[in-house]
């Protein structure tokens, strides 16, 4: 599933192709995704986009009378293309812009949702959720406070968008090795210096994948259909059995919620 880095990367990718330009139309050649493509995008005509945000890993188009809110799924992506083009079997919904491009949505698994939205500060998907990592309202503090009295391993923990927004699962174990912290200690667990070695870890990991387009496992693309590149950057995710780039030592797997998490057993503590 596309994470922060990778839904930033879409955002801006897709941001200079659509901010002060007009969607001329949706042309949705299937609605039927995660949930069904809102009527209110699929009615769109002329209408002028003022901003492309991102909050957590929703995209966020913003015209005149309300939101497009979308979520990549598992295997969602955006691209830029000449318009006309004619859509293939993964591709449901073009945005048609009046500069002659259109944003084109391709998703394989269909698990990715279009929504629309009136007022994001009362949406029910947006209204819970923690402050963005890279944030100065994200520190040692926060993460701090957040984590007493709690005996959660601190992996699936940071998962929570509670607590921080859009931190999937390959940048928790990312994020968990540069800092030097086991995956299963309990959130409870975290000293204030542990807390604030793991905010630098979260910051500098998700700024270093964003400028690198971020990572392609499967399926996610830039919006110029280009993968991410910080898959080669990758330090214990996805790495069991092989030898941890700093010690040598073999990184191993726990399950975490169902989830695969990846640590190096000599490196982390």
């Amino acid at each position: 599933m596309p994470e922060l880095p990778e839904v930033e990367t879409c955002r801006r990718g897709i941001e200079p192709w659509l901010t002060r330009n007009i969607i001329l139309r949706v042309e949705v050649h299937n609605a039927r995704l995660r949930w069904p493509v809102d009527k209110e995008i699929i009615l769109i005509n002329n209408q002028p986009v003022l901003s492309v945000q991102r909050r957590a890993k929703y995209l966020l188009l913003e015209l005149n009378d309300g939101w497009i809110i979308i979520h990549l799924g598992m295997s969602g992506c955006l691209r830029v293309m000449l318009s006309p083009q004619l859509p293939k079997k993964h591709d449901h919904i073009d945005i048609i812009l009046n500069n002659g491009f259109m944003i084109r949505y391709t998703d394989p698994r269909r698990f990715g949702y279009w929504l629309w939205s009136d007022n994001l500060q009362t949406n029910r998907l947006l209204v819970h959720i923690g402050p963005e990592p890279l944030s100065d309202q994200f520190n040692n503090h926060w993460l701090y406070e957040k984590s007493r009295n709690k005996r959660i391993p601190i992996k699936p923990w940071l998962t929570d968008n509670k607590i921080v927004a859009g931190i999937g699962n390959i940048y928790a174990s990312e994020s968990l090795f540069l800092a030097g912290i086991l995956p299963g200690r309990a959130a409870s667990s975290l000293s204030e210096k542990d807390a604030e070695t793991l905010v630098q870890s979260i910051k500098k990991l998700l700024l270093h994948s964003i400028n690198n387009g971020g990572t392609t496992l499967k399926n996610f693309l830039q919006s110029n259909g280009n993968p991410g590149n910080f898959i080669h950057e990758l330090q214990v995710y996805g790495r069991n059995n092989k030898p941890c780039k700093v010690c040598g030592t073999l990184i191993q797997t726990i399950k975490h919620k169902q989830r695969s998490t990846f640590f190096c057993p000599k490196c982390q503590h």
